[in-house]
C-alpha cells in the first residue's frame, strides 16, 4: 500500500468515526427519551418535536457547509463540528427545562450536519472509482454509533440520564483526535474544473424551492418555540421558496437536473421510513417487550445494518445501486407492516425484515448521487441528506408521534372519559393532522390512580404499535419513484456512473478547447 493509499485509510476512519459519534448521541437518546419526558413532562407529540428537532437542524450546517465547504476547507468544517458537539452536550446535561432541552437538541444537531457536510464529499473525493461501495461503509458508522449508544444506555441500567447522556463525551474526543493530524484532498468537482454555477444547477430552481421551502418550516419552528405568534404559514414558506428558486433559476439557468429532483422528492419519507422509525423504536416496542428488551431488539436491528453495510461493495455491484433501492424497498415496506401486526417473540422476525429493508437505502442514495450528480460536488450529495432530515424532522416525526396522540386521545374520550378529562391537553397544530390533543404526563404522574395509570398504558400501545403501518405508506411511494429510474437506466443500456474525470479529458480533447 502507498503511502497515499495509507493516508486515505487513516482519514477514511477519522470520517467513520466521527459519524459514529453522531449516532452515539441518536442511539442513546432514543433510549432516554422516557426519562426526558417524565422529567420535562412531555406529550407524545413534544417528544416527537424534540426527536425531529435533534435530526432537521443537521440541514441548516449542511447546506451552509455545503455551499462554502470548496472555500474554507474541510479541516474549519471539522473544528466547528467539534465546537457544537461538546457545546451541546453540555448544555443538555444542564438543561433546567423543555425550553433548554430543545435548543441543546437543536446544537447537536447542527454539529451533526457539519460532520455530514464534510465526510460525504471527502470519501466520495478519495474513492471517486468506487463511491457507493465505500459510501456505504462510511455509513456503516451510523448504525455502529446506534448500537454503542443505546447499549451504553443499557448498560448503564437505572443510572440517572445526565450520567448516560455525559458517554457521548468519548466518541466525540475520539473522532477529534483522528481529525487533527489528517490532510484533506481537494473536492473532486473542483479539481475536475467544473464551475460553482454548474454546481448549483444540478440542484436548479425546482431543488433550492424544495430546499428553501423546508428550511423557512424549519425556521418557523424554531420562531414558534419562542412565541407562538411567530409561526410562519406554509403559504409564506412557498412565497419565500419561490423567490429563492427564481433567483437560482435566472442564475444557473437550470430547473435542476430531473432525475436529482426525483432523489430529493424520495427523501423525506426515507428519511422518516429509517431514521423516524429509529427515533421511536424503543417506546413503540414497549407494549411488548420492557425497556431493556426493546432496547435490545434496537441494538439487534443496528448491527445487522453495520454489517450489511460492510459488506456493501459485492451486493451493490452484483445489483447495481438503483436496482438496490428497488429491493430495499420492497422489503422495507414488508418489515414495517410485519411490524405493525406482529406480537411477542415474533417481533424479532419482523424486525429483522425491517432491518434488511432499511439497511441500504440512505447510504445507497448518497452512492447513486455521487455517482450520477458529480458535477454537483459537495451541494447534491449533502443536499439530499439535508431534505431527508427536514422532510423527516419538521413532518415526518411529528406527525408519528402525532397520530399517535391522535389516536389515544379518540380512545380515551370514547372508552375513559375520566381519565381522559385529567390528561388531555390543549390542542395543539400538528402539520397534515390539523389540532391534536396529547397527554399531560406531570398529570398522569400526579393524578391519576395507579388503576388509572395501567389502564391509560393499555390505551396507549396500540396506538403506538399502529404507527408502524402508518410509515409503510413511505417507502411504497419511494419504491414507485426508483421503478421509474430503474427502468429508464434499462432502456439506455444499464446503470453507469458518471465519470467526472474522464469528462474533463475529452473535452481537453475536442478541436478548438
Amino acid at each position: 500500500m502507498s503511502q497515499s493509499d495509507a493516508d486515505n485509510k487513516k482519514l477514511f476512519w477519522a470520517c467513520f468515526i466521527a459519524l459514529v459519534a453522531t449516532s452515539f448521541v441518536f442511539g442513546l437518546r432514543a433510549n432516554i427519551i422516557g426519562d426526558w419526558q417524565k422529567d420535562f413532562g412531555l406529550s407524545e407529540a413534544d417528544k416527537g418535536t424534540i426527536l425531529g428537532v435533534g435530526l432537521w437542524p443537521f440541514a441548516i450546517s449542511i447546506i451552509v457547509f455545503s455551499l462554502i465547504i470548496d472555500y474554507i476547507g474541510y479541516k474549519t468544517a471539522a473544528y466547528f463540528a467539534m465546537a457544537c458537539h461538546v457545546a451541546s452536550l453540555f448544555f443538555t446535561i444542564f438543561a433546567q427545562g423543555p425550553t433548554a432541552l430543545y435548543w441543546s437538541v437543536f446544537l447537536i444537531a447542527i454539529a451533526n450536519g457539519t460532520v455530514e457536510a464534510f465526510i460525504n464529499p471527502v470519501v466520495a473525493t478519495i474513492y471517486s472509482k468506487e463511491k457507493a461501495k465505500w459510501l456505504n461503509i462510511l455509513h456503516a458508522g451510523w448504525p455502529a454509533g446506534l448500537v454503542l449508544g443505546a447499549l451504553t444506555s443499557i448498560l448503564l441500567g437505572e443510572a440517572d440520564w445526565k450520567i448516560k447522556y455525559a458517554m457521548c463525551f468519548i466518541p466525540v474526543i475520539v473522532y477529534a483526535a483522528m481529525i487533527l493530524p489528517r490532510k484533506f484532498p481537494v473536492n473532486e468537482r473542483v479539481e475536475a474544473n467544473v464551475s460553482y454555477r454548474e454546481m448549483l444547477g444540478q440542484v436548479g430552481a425546482v431543488g433550492f424551492f424544495i430546499l428553501t421551502w423546508l428550511l423557512v418550516l424549519g425556521v418557523s419552528q424554531i420562531l414558534a418555540s419562542l412565541n407562538p405568534n411567530l409561526v410562519v404559514s406554509g403559504t409564506t414558506a412557498a412565497i419565500v421558496a419561490a423567490v429563492a428558486a427564481i433567483g437560482a433559476g435566472l442564475y444557473t439557468r437550470s430547473l435542476g437536473h430531473w432525475m436529482f429532483l426525483i432523489v430529493l422528492l424520495t427523501m423525506g419519507p426515507l428519511a422518516t421510513t429509517e431514521l423516524g422509525t429509529d427515533s421511536w423504536m424503543p417506546d413503540l416496542l414497549g407494549a411488548d417487550f420492557t425497556p431493556s428488551q426493546a432496547g435490545w431488539i434496537f441494538i439487534y436491528v443496528s448491527t445487522i445494518m453495520t454489517v450489511l453495510r460492510f459488506y456493501a461493495g459485492p451486493i451493490v455491484h452484483k445489483f447495481s445501486p438503483i436496482g438496490l433501492l428497488v429491493i430495499s424497498a420492497i422489503i422495507a415496506i414488508i418489515g414495517l407492516l410485519f411490524l405493525s401486526k406482529a406480537a411477542g417473540f415474533v417481533i424479532i422476525i419482523a424486525a429483522t425484515v425491517y432491518a434488511f429493508g432499511k439497511t441500504f437505502l440512505w447510504s445507497t442514495t448518497l452512492g447513486f448521487v455521487s455517482e450520477q450528480f458529480p458535477k454537483g460536488g459537495a451541494l447534491t450529495l449533502n443536499g439530499v441528506s439535508a431534505v431527508g432530515v427536514l422532510g423527516m424532522g419538521i413532518l415526518g416525526t411529528p406527525i408519528m408521534g402525532g397520530l399517535q396522540d391522535k389516536g389515544i386521545d379518540a380512545d380515551l374520550a370514547a372508552n375513559h372519559p375520566k381519565i381522559h378529562e385529567i390528561v388531555a391537553t390543549e390542542p395543539r397544530e400538528i402539520p397534515f393532522l390539523g389540532a391534536v390533543r396529547g397527554i399531560n404526563q406531570d398529570k398522569v404522574n400526579n393524578e391519576l390512580t395507579p388503576e388509572q395509570q395501567e389502564i391509560l398504558t393499555e390505551t396507549r400501545y396500540p396506538h403506538k404499535k399502529a404507527a408502524f403501518r402508518e410509515v409503510a405508506v413511505l417507502p411504497t411511494f419511494m419504491l414507485l419513484c426508483y421503478l421509474g429510474l430503474f427502468f429508464y437506466f434499462r432502456a439506455k443500456g444499464g446503470y453507469q456512473p458518471v465519470d467526472l474525470a474522464k469528462e474533463d479529458a475529452e473535452k481537453e480533447a475536442e478541436p478548438g478547447f
